[in-house]
C-alpha cells in the first residue's frame, strides 16, 4: 500500500487476517465477536488509520448507511427518548438517524413509506407504536428487503424484529399497590382509542381493580390522547365527579400533568386530596410539583436494542427483546387521608 493512499477496509481485512463482514461487525459493535478478535482488529484500524467511507460502502451495498425512525405518535418526550437510545448505539458507528413522522390515518401510507425508505435506500427501520402494530408497513420493510424492528406494549413480531415491554403488567401492579394504601374510588385516564400501549394499560387498569377487588366505575374513567391538553380535560370531568376519586392513574405523563394542573386550579392538594400515577417517567415527571409517581417504560434501553438489532441484523436474536417496567414512587400519592 503507498503511504500517500487512504487504507480500505480490504487493507484492514488483510492485515488482521479476518474478513470484511468480521470487519464490518468490529466497526459496527456486533456481539457476534470474541474478545481477542475485536481487539486485534482495532488494532489495525489505529495502527492504519483508517476511517470507514460509508458513501464507499454503501455504493456497494445498495444502500445508505442510514436508519429510519418512523412514527405517528403524539407523545413528543417518547420520540425524544427512542432518538437518544438510538444514537447512543450509533454513535462512533458508520450510521445515521433519519426521522420521519407520518400520519396513520392518510390513505397513502403505504406508498409514502415504501417511498420514503426506497428514496433513503435505507439499511433499517425502527417502527414506533402505533404504526408498528400495522403488519402490512411490517411488510413494506420486508418487501424492501430492508432491516425491520417493531417497538409495542406487547409481543408483535419474534425476537430479531421486535422491542416490547409489559405495560399491563407494570400497570396492574400499580393500581394494586394503590389500592393496598387504601384508595377505593380510583379514577383512569385512558390512551387513544387504536394505540396498543392504550389497550394493554387500560386492561392492567381492569386487572389491578379485580385484583384488588374493586369494580370498574365508568363514571371514573375518561380518554384522552396522551397530550397535557386531554389529561386537563379529562381532570376536570373526574374533580366533577362526586364522590370524586381519592387517586387517578393516568395511562402517560403528560395526561397526569394536566391532571394535576387542573387539581391545583380547584385548589385540591396532591397528594393529601388526590393522589396521581403516570406512566413513561419521561423528564416532566420529576420537574413538575409534587414530583409525579410513574411507571418508568425503558424507552432508552428499548430504543438502544432496536438499533443494535438493526445495525447488526446477524446479531438480532442475541439482544434483548423484552424490558421490564417498574413504578418510580415519588411524592405525588400517598393514603387516601394523609396530611
Amino acid at each position: 500500500m503507498k503511504r500517500d493512499a487512504k487504507p480500505t477496509i480490504n487493507d484492514v481485512a488483510r492485515l488482521s487476517g479476518v474478513s470484511k463482514k468480521t470487519v464490518s461487525r468490529v466497526i459496527n459493535k456486533s456481539p457476534l465477536l470474541n474478545q481477542t478478535t475485536r481487539e486485534k482488529v482495532e488494532a489495525v484500524i489505529a495502527d492504519l488509520g483508517y476511517v470507514p467511507n460509508p458513501q464507499a460502502r454503501a455504493l456497494a451495498l445498495r444502500r445508505n448507511f442510514l436508519i429510519g425512525l418512523i412514527h405517528d405518535n403524539p407523545n413528543a418526550q417518547m420520540v425524544l427518548g427512542v432518538q437518544e437510545g438510538i444514537l447512543q448505539t450509533i454513535r462512533d458507528t458508520e450510521f445515521a438517524l433519519v426521522v420521519r413522522p407520518v400520519d396513520r390515518h392518510s390513505p397513502t401510507l403505504m406508498e409514502d413509506i415504501r417511498h420514503f425508505i426506497e428514496q433513503q435506500r435505507l439499511y433499517g427501520v425502527l417502527l414506533l407504536p402505533p404504526i408498528s402494530e400495522n403488519d402490512g408497513l411490517a411488510e413494506v420493510c420486508r418487501d424492501l428487503g430492508c432491516t425491520l424492528v417493531r417497538m409495542g406494549s406487547a409481543r408483535l413480531d419474534d425476537d430479531a424484529h421486535l422491542v416490547a415491554s409489559n405495560d399491563r403488567q407494570a400497570v396492574r401492579e400499580a393500581v394494586a399497590w394503590l389500592a393496598g394504601l387504601g384508595h377505593k374510588r380510583i379514577g383512569f385516564i385512558a390512551g387513544p382509542a387504536g394505540f396498543r400501549s392504550a389497550f394493554e394499560r387500560e386492561q392492567g387498569f381492569i386487572e389491578g381493580l379485580a385484583e384488588a377487588g374493586l369494580a370498574p366505575d365508568a363514571a371514573l374513567a375518561v380518554r384522552g390522547d396522551y397530550k397535557f391538553e386531554s389529561g386537563y380535560e379529562a381532570g376536570q370531568r373526574l374533580l366533577d365527579a362526586s364522590p370524586r376519586p381519592t387517586a387517578v392513574f393516568s395511562s402517560n405523563d403528560e395526561m397526569a400533568a394536566g391532571l394535576l394542573h387542573a387539581a391545583r386550579e380547584r385548589g385540591i392538594d396532591v397528594p393529601t386530596q388526590l393522589s396521581i400515577i403516570g406512566f413513561d417517567d419521561t423528564a416532566i415527571a420529576a420537574h413538575i410539583w409534587p414530583p409525579l409517581t410513574t411507571v418508568r417504560w425503558p424507552i432508552v434501553p428499548m430504543a438502544a436494542a432496536a438499533a443494535h438489532k438493526l445495525i447488526d441484523p446477524e446479531g438480532a436474536f442475541t439482544r434483548q427483546s423484552l424490558f421490564l417496567s417498574d413504578l418510580v414512587r415519588r411524592a405525588s400519592v400517598t393514603a387516601p387521608g394523609s396530611s
